[in-house]
């Protein structure tokens, strides 16, 4: 349901790009805007991670620099059928992570150092699991392609009024404002409705992964309460990509409405914890409340101090 709903959005969405192209020129410029759209999804299908990384300061670690961290993305990956993702550091305060990547075998984790500093190991977990999710279910690639055709229909708005959409095409200078002020709001509202779309199935998924539904209800609890409060200051300044977020890294949400990049969040807790009591035959998962002992202040130390020296111990044995 969730694919067909997707692939219908995507449809509006590129629909309205082109619908816009023709009321600039006609059929010719529906062509010209199809042609346009379908060279910038390339170019972002080949550069988006990248480029999503560095807007964000993101600083890759390895078994040397974050062992506890690596290993722990490693073994979800392994969990999830999914090749090693490059993994990243990003330098803010608020807890916060993305995955980012065009495919499985080209795609990289991130998680800010403050959801490292105050989340346990078992909700940090469950957060990297989501994001894997999101990389199993190749929502890092619809993320990216829905930005690009957001961000195109809004230059192509722009031109429209510039040019005043042409001199046939009967629209004269109320239709052109018209269209510059709504056909971006209708593509923004197109993309966060797939964003909201993915965020469920990406919380289900990412439970299946870790274990434990009641892992990532706690954590996304936790980071809800920080990041309304947290400035991130690298997502303010990349606003296009605050979807791609576990949870929206500009503002709190309170409504589960059209206009939220994100699903509210009581609703995703809610809805994991009917996915855990639905679990309930397995009695240790419904005796497994997360930990509150934070596991270690950087992603380089970071262990529990009751376990061992070698840091071995995980949430899955």
């Amino acid at each position: 349901m969730n694919l067909i709903k997707t692939g219908m959005l995507l449809t509006v969405m590129t629909m309205l790009f082109m619908g816009i192209g023709y009321l600039l020129a006609g059929q010719t410029g529906m062509l010209l805007a199809l042609v346009f759209a379908a060279g910038m999804n390339m170019f972002a299908w080949w550069n988006s991670g990248k480029m999503v990384l560095r807007m964000h300061n993101a600083v890759a670690v390895n078994e040397k620099t974050a062992p506890e961290f690596v290993s722990m993305v490693r073994d979800l990956a392994q969990r999830a059928g999914l090749p090693m993702p490059d993994v990243y550091v990003i330098e803010t305060a608020q807890p916060n992570a993305f995955a980012t990547g065009r495919d499985p075998e080209n795609a990289a984790v991130a998680a800010s150092r403050g959801l490292l500093d105050t989340l346990t190991y078992e909700e940090t977990a469950a957060v990297m699991a989501h994001e894997l999710a999101h990389i199993k279910n190749r929502d890092t690639l619809i993320m990216t392609v829905t930005a690009t055709l957001a961000g195109a229909i809004g230059m192509l708005a722009n031109f429209a009024f510039f040019f005043r959409g042409g001199r046939n095409n009967g629209m004269g200078m109320i239709g052109t404002l018209a269209m510059m002020i709504l056909a971006p709001l209708a593509a923004s509202i197109v993309q966060m409705a797939i964003s909201r779309t993915r965020e469920y199935q990406a919380d289900k998924v990412g439970a299946e992964i870790c274990g434990n539904p009641l892992w990532l209800a706690s954590a996304l609890d936790r980071i809800a309460g920080r990041a309304s409060t947290v400035i991130n200051e690298q997502a303010e300044a990349a606003p296009a990509t605050a979807h791609m977020f576990i949870i929206n890294p500009l503002n709190g949400q309170s409504m589960d409405n059209l206009f939220s990049t994100h699903p509210n969040t009581e609703n995703r807790i809610a809805a994991l914890h009917l996915l855990a009591d639905q679990w309930q035959g397995d009695e240790a998962l419904a005796q497994a409340e997360p930990q509150r002992e934070i596991w270690g202040r950087n992603a380089g130390s970071w262990r529990d101090p009751a376990e061992g020296s070698d840091g071995s111990r995980g949430p899955w044995g």
